[in-house]
């Protein structure tokens, strides 16, 4: 069978082709079915044989890395990968035993890497054309260009990472929020939640997330995703983790990157569960009282111990954010454990108000809140922290500097 080679300005064409297939479906066969798209068992016979979205990166780890990628058509997927510009290995996903096809989201976890090396890699799906019981026919086979991704080291000495929130379906934010950064290296972006106004669809996903990201930066340079509480809302809300991968494989976790822990927790919804917008299918009360005792082993452990820099992730600042329903109750149950624990640091989105809250009397280390998602108010948040000290400069997105952090590590 003839292999099809995918050049950049293919690639980039099809990707505005696939556009089109949005009123057919694709991804997980479960999402599709949930939405009302196309049945599994139902192959894809419109539409052109193309990646639908660029590789991404993600959970990022001295010796591991994440490949994620779509495709328009059910496929057989792998990654051919490599040092030193060489791509002599190759990896597929196995599920007890079987290896992942027919499949159009592809999650490709490399395992046994050497930590900050270099690795030259190329995504290829071959489509299947028919798959029955016993007969399993192939079509074309397309290939990514051929990109890069650096491991971390194995106990780098410092660690630097952007910070997005509040992005709101406007997709045109994330190339001129990142190019505030003017170049200069960062390990990985964070979003800090409400990316989107409500999960509709995986379209939604792909136009208003994984494009921009794949035409920016992150088929090179990983990010990592923590929900906000407007991606709770909407139809498609339970199908939205199958598009990333995270440290513990949930919505909320933990890593340590160099000097820093990162506490990661997901805050959920502002308003109670019993109001009637939530139509009596939430329950995030327990799902925080879940976290906050989880979040009390996860200060014990000798990573959150040891670390130069505590920092805290989460959408929902439990202080300076009102006194709405969810910001209280964060307050109520992670509030006493971050003071006990003697966090550093927490940066939060959610209020579309930017600001740098010093520590004070309620809290005794500084909240930094992230604006958005109108022009004139979004900002980019960068972070640098070594063996001594922790830098934070937050921009507007004309450049100007609204605020900055700048301390030393207490251990």
């Amino acid at each position: 069978m003839k292999n099809k080679q995918l050049h950049r300005r293919d690639f980039l064409g099809n990707l505005s082709k696939a556009g089109l297939l949005g009123t057919i479906g694709f991804g997980l066969a479960p999402a599709a079915k949930a939405g009302g798209l196309l049945r599994q068992e139902e192959p894809l016979t419109e539409g052109n044989h193309v990646f639908t979205t660029k590789p991404y990166l993600q959970c990022p780890t001295p010796t591991s890395m994440t490949i994620m990628w779509m495709t328009a058509k059910p496929c057989y997927s792998w990654v051919e990968y490599g040092e030193k510009g060489q791509r002599d290995k190759k990896a597929h996903h196995l599920t007890n035993g079987m290896v992942e096809a027919y499949e159009r989201l592809n999650k490709i976890r490399l395992e046994g890497l050497t930590p900050g090396t270099t690795y030259s890699y190329q995504v290829k799906s071959k489509e299947i054309t028919e798959f029955q019981p016993y007969k399993l026919t192939y079509g074309e086979t397309i290939e990514s260009d051929v990109l890069t991704f650096t491991t971390p080291a194995s106990n780098p000495k410092e660690v630097s990472w952007l910070v997005l929130n509040d992005i709101h379906d406007r997709p045109a934010s994330f190339a001129p929020l990142v190019a505030l950064n003017k170049g200069e290296h960062f390990d990985y972006l964070f979003l800090n939640g409400d990316m989107f106004d409500y999960q509709t669809d995986e379209q939604q996903i792909v136009d208003h997330l994984l494009t921009p990201l794949g035409d920016t930066f992150s088929s090179t340079t990983p990010f990592i995703f923590v929900r906000g509480n407007h991606e709770t809302r909407g139809k498609f809300r339970m199908h939205l983790h199958e598009y990333f991968d995270t440290p513990e494989h949930r919505n909320y976790f933990q890593y340590t990157w160099g000097p820093v822990h990162f506490t990661v927790l997901d805050t959920g919804e502002d308003k109670e569960d019993t109001a009637p917008v939530y139509a009596g299918i939430v329950d995030f009360d327990n799902y925080r009282s879940q976290q906050a005792e989880w979040l009390k082993q996860v200060v014990k452990s000798p990573a959150f111990r040891n670390a130069r820099f505590r920092v805290v992730m989460m959408h929902i600042p439990h202080y300076h954010s009102g006194d709405w329903h969810g910001p209280m109750d964060c307050r109520k149950k992670f509030g006493p454990i971050f003071e006990q624990a003697k966090i550093d640091l927490l940066i939060s989105g959610h209020t579309h108000k930017f600001g740098v809250h010093e520590a004070q009397t309620d809290h005794s280390y500084p909240i930094v809140i992230g604006g958005g998602p109108k022009d004139g108010n979004r900002t980019l948040i960068k972070v640098k922290a070594d063996q001594k000290e922790l830098n934070l400069q937050m921009l507007k997105d004309d450049g100007s500097e609204v605020g900055k952090l700048n301390f030393r590590s207490k251990r």
